[in-house]
């Protein structure tokens, strides 16, 4: 289920009754034979006839795929020399730089057809009781093309990152300092320090005890946290960084204990997995923007 999330907050509303039209409309359709990149919606269940929008405990998932074509640069560019020789040999002179790119993308063209292609799909979580969006997305400009298509698919959708009241960085470092997160988290063994000064000098720790003071001398020098590891009531662990973004999200056995003890047992994996997800999830959010001085007003 979720890795990552990057959370946006819901300024303006267009999810309706036909939602899931809307989506399916923009259905993903695989790449032709000299098309570079396809981006589309699918069932997030998987299934051909699924729905493209199903709600799961009052929580609606949607599935964006993307596949890529790549040419290897040294076969494209040995395809280049190639062109590029025989019109030396037939008319004896030298392409200029305009007619190398033409003849670049020609060839590019050309090789599309043959190329392997690479698919990758992200996983988005609507919360409308919140009325935020959040995306399962390693990087700001993956989590940015996915918001992009949603606005494409919905008209009228307006989005803007979640933003709070103290920045994370402040408050990682007050943290590592006094050793003291807000209730109900704990620091965990990772975070990186990197210098405001112009020498951005970067720390690491991995696998490694925060509560030295070697670490808390780091930010009275002025490295502040870009990341930090977190645990929020033994439950979920996660990097949070400096963006507001969550990483690595892992949940823990007690997840998993509790919903067994309630004898939750859905038939279908998928339904189970988002169940415990964005019920965790749910409760976390808040709890996180709590302690980050709670949410700036729209």
């Amino acid at each position: 289920m979720f890795k990552n999330l990057q959370l946006y907050k819901i300024i303006q509303a267009a999810i309706t009754e036909d939602f899931a039209e809307a989506l399916e409309a923009r259905g993903f359709v695989p790449c032709g034979a000299s098309q570079e990149k396809s981006v589309g919606w699918v069932p997030p269940r998987g299934g051909e006839h699924d729905e493209f929008a199903p709600v799961i405990g009052g929580h609606t998932i949607l599935k964006l795929t993307t596949e890529v074509k790549t040419v290897p640069g040294d076969v494209l560019q040995r395809k280049v020399d190639e062109q590029v020789a025989h019109i030396e040999q037939t008319t004896g002179r030298k392409p200029g730089k305009k007619e190398r790119r033409e003849i670049k993308e020609d060839a590019k063209l050309a090789l599309l057809p043959m190329a392997f292609s690479k698919r990758s799909s992200t996983l988005i979580w609507v919360n409308s009781k919140d009325n935020y969006i959040a995306i399962d997305a390693s990087s700001q400009s993956k989590a940015d093309d996915a918001i992009t298509e949603l606005i494409k698919a919905l008209d009228g959708l307006a989005l803007q990152l979640v933003n709070t009241n103290v920045s994370p960085a402040s408050c990682m470092a007050q943290w590592l300092v006094e050793q003291e997160p807000s209730h109900g988290f704990t620091i965990d063994r990772e975070c990186e320090l990197k210098a405001c000064d112009e020498s951005k000098a970067v720390v690491k720790y991995g696998r490694h005890p925060l509560d030295i003071e070697e670490v808390a001398q780091h930010i009275r020098l002025g490295k502040m946290p870009t990341k930090l590891a977190l645990t929020w009531n033994d439950r979920v662990s996660f990097v949070l960084t400096e963006g507001m973004a969550l990483k690595k999200l892992t949940f823990l056995d007690l997840c998993f204990e509790d919903s067994a003890s309630k004898g939750d047992h859905a038939e279908d994996h998928f339904d189970a997995d988002v169940a415990i997800a964005t019920g965790e999830l749910s409760k976390l959010i808040p709890d996180l923007l709590e302690a980050l001085g709670g949410e700036v007003a729209a």
